[in-house]
């Protein structure tokens, strides 16, 4: 499960910012997930209550904003909306959509105290 290294490195993340921030609670962890990062969205809030106990994390909430997947087609340049991976372009049928958006998963904001 390749979640709980995420959530372990988003845990770094929110330790290093509280220390440069000066902050001692996060109330909610705001999590940008694109529909095409391969990201089980309910498995990481499972290994994000595992992994914060203790932490300044550990009474946070942990909210998903979902990120659409977009592609560009490299036979015709049609820009679309893409719901897998293997989606081919409505527009002309190739295959070879290049992924411009809805792979990324990132911290958008934290709420802290």
């Amino acid at each position: 499960m390749h979640e709980m290294t995420l959530v372990e490195q988003i845990l770094q993340i929110i330790e290093e910012a509280a220390v440069v921030q000066n902050f001692t609670q996060v109330k909610t962890v705001w999590m940008e997930v694109g529909r095409l990062s391969c990201v089980e969205k309910e498995a990481l809030r499972f290994c994000f209550l595992a992994v914060v106990e203790e932490t300044v994390a550990r009474r946070a909430k942990l909210e998903f904003i979902d990120i659409k997947g977009r592609g560009l087609c490299a036979q015709c340049e049609c820009e679309m909306d893409i719901n897998t991976l293997y989606d081919a372009c409505p527009a002309c049928g190739s295959y070879a959509i290049q992924i411009i958006a809805g792979n990324e998963m990132r911290i958008r904001e934290l709420e802290v105290e």
